[in-house]
């Protein structure tokens, strides 16, 4: 009988990358030949516009989603950043989780 059951917070964790442009950029998962994105425009140093979040059908449901933004925000806290959640995904992300504010632009 196969396994049902979400997966377990203590398997590895997906890398995810961060590739940057002059005006933007992305974070980027890779897994089983299958990428997950989500997208940000540059608006000056101090602030990132996440603008696209793309999770293919066979990523859905293990919150890749999440993962992309929680890594954004880390990010923006380490370099002084803020952040305007565009993407109605990352929007509802930072609605769901008041700890983001800090880097939520007002």
């Amino acid at each position: 009988m196969p396994d049902s059951s979400p997966r377990s917070s203590t398997e590895r964790q997906p890398d995810i990358s961060r590739e940057d442009r002059e005006t933007g950029g992305r974070y980027v998962v890779r897994i089983d030949g299958h990428e997950a994105e989500m997208t940000f425009s540059k608006a000056g140093q101090h602030l990132i516009i996440i603008d696209h979040t793309a999770v293919p059908d066979e990523l859905r449901g293990l919150g890749i989603g999440s993962r992309l933004v929680l890594r954004a925000v880390e990010d923006a806290r380490k370099a002084g950043q803020k952040i305007i959640p565009l993407c109605p995904y990352a929007a509802s992300e930072f609605t769901k989780h008041p700890e983001y504010q800090d880097v939520a632009s007002k």
